[in-house]
């Protein structure tokens, strides 16, 4: 069966080149460096001596680089000139992991899942351990690795119980990938013994390496800008975070249905969407359009609305973004200024059934946040921001608007709503001490694994 699964892995190889090419012509970064994603014609050179053997650290994408941050902070903390090796399966993850490099570090895709591609990638590298951020299984990456005698772990771990399902139709595969893992160090109680079903060896609950991530001050302080000067207009932020495809057309419906039962009580409203994937954003300022709202663009706005002061050179106050019915979040790396601006966050890939978006990093910034019904992939994340009234969970998208509008017009019950969010990250901090200390263990002790 495995060997079914290689072959399947080989032929798609020619589908994957297709696939890359076409994203490439939104993302070009998806069109560089191609040959790494099979093992070849590496950026980075070879790693010749043992002394030299970095840790490496694979983060699929976006939101898995910004929990490698985090570790990869209190790693360097512990052992300045730790020579790192980051890992990436797309565009967004490896723009984020090109702001962690250091001297000596080094940086590429992530080897498709093949034994030749995987081989050359681990001969190429040398990893001293590996550490494989939340969910990323690769039976043949896994196996090669424990054959050559790489230690990996799995950090930050969690697994859905979707997830879980899953995992389960295809044991003959994946039991044998889980057990061959040196370590996992699980985000909660639920996921390791999920985890265990699959035979994963669970080595402690650690928590969420995202509670520990500080906002950048200087994104805050951009955020709350935007937010005073769009009180000085008599305006609230009312934010959809993250969002996929699907939700922005029912968001903006339900802000046309809302505005044509009470147009008047929608005057204080300024609206905002911040789509996950960069390659949608035009698309989703065309549907704004068609929904006969005015578009004001993140990247079009004008240079002193993007300073973080309040008053330029000559002392003048620097210009508010342009008025329009929509804001389009419309950039990169800014989450923390659109949560800092925002008066309430409706979750994106809560409303359809993707399984949520990190609410985390919306409480760090002391925002509240309404989700959808569909939180699975951050379920112990959202029950405890909701426990701790941080949260609120609407049934639809209709109804989670109307929460929104009703919290960010009560001054009292936001301020409520904020504190906790605050209060709600301060109390489950540590899980990046506690995983560091766990990696260096694994580099130091492990930790040439035995070949099964």
């Amino acid at each position: 069966m495995h060997a079914l699964y290689n072959l399947a892995a080989w032929m798609a190889q020619p589908l994957l080149r297709r696939k890359l090419a076409a994203r490439a012509r939104a993302e070009p970064l998806y069109g560089q460096w191609v040959a790494e994603r099979f093992g070849r014609a590496y950026a980075a050179p070879a790693v010749s001596r043992e002394d030299e053997s970095p840790l490496w650290i694979h983060a699929v994408s976006l939101g898995e680089t910004r929990a490698a941050a985090i570790l990869a902070q209190a790693l360097r903390a512990r052992r300045p000139g730790l020579r790192l090796l980051l890992t990436h399966g797309t565009a967004t993850g490896r723009a984020e992991g090109a702001k962690l490099l250091q001297a000596g570090d080094a940086q590429a895709w992530q080897p498709w899942d093949t034994p030749a591609a995987v081989a050359r990638f681990l001969a190429h590298f040398r990893p001293r351990a590996g550490v494989l951020m939340e969910t990323e299984i690769w039976p043949n990456l896994i196996a090669q690795s424990a054959a050559q005698g790489v230690p990996l772990a799995l950090a930050n771990a969690r697994l859905s119980e979707k997830s879980l399902r899953a995992a389960r139709r295809a044991a003959w595969l994946m039991r044998p990938a889980y057990a061959r893992l040196a370590a996992a160090w699980a985000q909660t109680d639920a996921d390791a013994a999920r985890l265990r079903q699959m035979g994963a060896p669970v080595a402690g609950v650690f928590g969420n390496l995202k509670f520990d991530a500080r906002p950048d001050p200087a994104l805050l302080a951009l955020g709350q800008r935007w937010r005073e000067q769009a009180r000085q207009a008599g305006r609230a932020i009312v934010m959809l975070a993250s969002s996929r495809d699907g939700e922005e057309a029912a968001f903006m419906q339900a802000i046309v249905q809302a505005r044509a039962a009470d147009a008047a009580g929608l005057a204080g409203i300024q609206w905002l969407i911040v789509p996950r994937h960069p390659q949608r954003f035009d698309e989703v300022a065309r549907l704004a359009q068609s929904h006969g709202l005015r578009v004001s663009r993140r990247s079009a706005w004008p240079q002193s609305a993007n300073e973080g002061t309040g008053a330029n050179e000559s002392g003048s106050a620097n210009a508010a973004p342009p008025a329009a019915d929509l804001w389009l979040g419309d950039s990169l790396g800014e989450m923390p200024a659109y949560y800092a601006a925002a008066r309430v966050a409706l979750l994106g890939a809560s409303f359809a059934p993707l399984g949520g978006q990190n609410l985390i990093e919306a409480a760090a910034c002391a925002c509240p946040v309404v989700m959808g019904p569909h939180t699975f992939n951050f379920a112990q994340a959202a029950e405890s921001a909701q426990a701790a009234g941080a949260a609120l969970r609407a049934p639809d998208m209709p109804a989670a608007l109307a929460a929104a509008l009703t919290l960010a017009r009560d001054e009292a019950a936001h301020e409520r709503a904020a504190q906790a969010a605050l209060a709600l990250i301060a109390a489950h901090r540590g899980a990046a001490d506690r995983t560091a200390d766990a990696v260096l263990t694994l580099m130091d002790e492990g930790l040439r694994q035995t070949p099964p």
